[in-house]
């Protein structure tokens, strides 16, 4: 199957095409449910149309704490039926749908109580397991064990010994969110869907109560689409009252925005050979191995400010850091602390006042014929949301319309992915780049690493490190820009890449270098890529201020310092 090449030319030729004849449907965000519904849509032969204001994943999607997982902790709140979506969900990913870009994780979860503790939680990791298993979905990962203290010290030294009475270890899955979404993008384009990012939806079409299609802005090059659809879904995650507003509609349901932070700390700060699960007195924290980091997360605050750039605060980073310093032998400071990124959770509002307690299911509505509007969830089941909405947008279509496909449609770059693994050292022997350096790729990219090492053969500096941010290749820079949608440098560095939180210099030092290789494929001057740089430098200033800030009030203010992207 041929991938989908997203460069200029081909945004271009999507919004033109959206334009001029209706769609059967069109979605509204291009977050994991707005993706994954393009995905849905176009795989029942549907014709699809995806616009995205800002850039794929730029909300929430890119801002998780990066697990596929069945929710252990729901299980506590006996919600059985969510764990088990979200189960099997987590092994279709693992095993078929995704390998080249979910991968196993483990977390060990310190005992603190002897006796009745390790019954109790023991017992819902057992369930948690039989659960993963019982529909064939979990076999790829080890089931849980339980340690004893000695034991578990030699898999975390890092731990105090008076933290813990014993452990459990058990394994779900981890992805690089954006990069996850950035696929789906592509998998849909690759089968028809017309998408396009930078696409801001400023209005809805209406004929008499019926939704007919929408106003879109070309944030880029200026100019305004009318794109008519026979069903219009809004994905658009914590934004959604916002786009129900828009027809005059605030819907049956509202969204509320919880905030989550996490902070990026290098790998030898924390010695671990397992990622750590604690209770905090809200909810649970998780240490995350992530490549040479740990990600620590997250918070659970409730957030009704700036939703495009929701600002951490100096009290949410020590909340962190003395939440997991409870733990840990060596603690951890400011100091050591490399990135900061804070992202909301659309939740279902309810009755509770705790965000925590809101739920995580999702909810799909028709709140005006033409429109169909699916909030709520969790990333890991987004492909059952996307059904969902598809499913309830197919009752507003006037034909026969095919059964979701999508539990058998694996993502670019998963067909042949394991074969080039097995093949990787003869990759590397061939291309004269490092096995380690192959690797990195096919867990990025999977099979569609070889249109990267296509890139480096036609320019061998391509294959060089990008400077001051050596895991990633200058190819890769390029790649963004020319086959994966990057519009600006902040793409590149935040989302396709994670540069923006891997550096303590946030990737300023490496932005010029990004600028300059991107400038070719997306038609910059010197002018643009000053621009370009300066903004990049501007909103990571503006970030290392917000996070100084004492509260949420003045983390805001702070962030909105810097301007939203860089003018063209």
């Amino acid at each position: 199957m041929r991938t989908a090449t997203l460069g200029p030319a081909q945004r271009a030729e999507a919004l033109a095409g959206m334009a001029e004849r209706e769609l059967d449907v069109l979605v509204v965000g291009a977050g994991v449910v707005g993706a994954g519904t393009a995905l849905d849509a176009v795989t029942r032969g549907l014709s699809t149309g995806l616009v995205e204001a800002r850039d794929w994943a730029s909300g929430t999607s890119s801002r998780s704490s990066k697990l596929i997982h069945g929710g252990l902790r729901y299980l506590e709140m006996l919600d059985f039926a969510l764990v088990r979506e979200a189960l099997k969900e987590r092994g279709l990913l693992l095993e078929r749908l995704a390998p080249h870009l979910v991968k196993p994780v483990a977390f060990l979860y310190p005992l603190q109580h002897k006796g009745w503790e390790r019954l109790y939680a023991g017992s819902g990791v057992a369930l948690y397991d039989a659960m993963s298993m019982a529909r064939a979905h979990g076999r790829g990962l080890p089931t849980h064990r339980h340690l004893s203290r000695r034991h578990a010290l030699r898999v975390a030294p890092a731990l105090k010994k008076d933290a813990l009475v014993g452990a459990l270890q058990y394994y779900d899955a981890q992805m690089d969110d954006a990069r996850y979404v950035a696929t789906l993008v592509r998998t849909a384009s690759s089968y028809g869907a017309k998408v396009a990012n930078r696409a801001r939806v400023t209005g809805f079409l209406r004929e008499g109560e019926r939704v007919v299609g929408a106003k879109v802005e070309d944030v880029e090059a200026g100019g305004e689409y009318e794109i008519r659809a026979k069903q219009i879904v809004n994905a658009t995650g914590v934004w959604t009252d916002d786009t129900q507003a828009m027809v005059g509609e605030r819907g049956q349901f509202h969204v509320r925005a919880s905030k989550g932070i996490h902070l990026v700390v290098p790998k030898d700060r924390i010695n671990s050979t397992s990622g750590l699960i604690l209770r905090t007195e809200k909810s649970v924290l998780f240490v995350i191995p992530w490549g040479r980091h740990w990600i620590v997360g997250t918070t659970d605050t409730d957030w009704d400010l700036d939703k495009a750039h929701p600002a951490a605060s100096s009290a949410d980073i020590d909340y962190l850091l003395e939440h997991v310093n409870s733990v840990l032998a060596v603690p951890l400071t400011r100091d050591d602390v490399q990135g900061v990124y804070a992202g909301l959770r659309p939740l279902l509002a309810g009755e509770s006042d705790a965000t925590s307690k809101l739920s995580r299911e999702h909810t799909v509505a028709h709140p005006v014929p033409g429109l169909v509007v699916v909030a709520g969830g969790k990333y890991t089941t987004y492909r059952v949301m996307a059904k969902d909405a598809v499913d309830e947008a197919v009752h507003g279509l006037d034909m026969r319309v095919a059964e979701c496909v999508t539990e058998d449609v694996p993502l670019l770059g998963a067909e042949g992915y394991r074969a080039l693994w097995n093949a990787r050292a003869r990759i590397a022997a061939k291309t004269g780049i490092h096995v380690v350096r192959v690797e990195h790729l096919l867990n990025r990219f999977g099979s569609m690493a070889e249109e990267i090492l296509d890139l480096i053969a036609k320019d061998p500096t391509l294959g060089e490190p990008l400077q001051f941010a050596d895991d990633y290749l200058r190819a890769e820079v390029v790649y963004a820009a020319s086959h994966e949608g990057a519009r600006h440098l902040d793409d590149v560095l935040t989302r396709r890449t994670r540069i923006s939180i891997e550096t303590f210099d946030r990737g300023t030092r490496s932005a010029r270098e990004a600028a300059e290789l991107m400038a070719p494929v997306l038609g910059w001057d010197k002018d643009q890529i000053e621009r370009e740089v300066e903004h990049y430098e501007k909103r990571v200033e503006a970030e290392r201020e917000s996070q100084r800030q004492p509260d949420d009030l003045t983390a805001d203010a702070a962030r909105l310092g810097a301007p939203d992207i860089a003018p063209l």
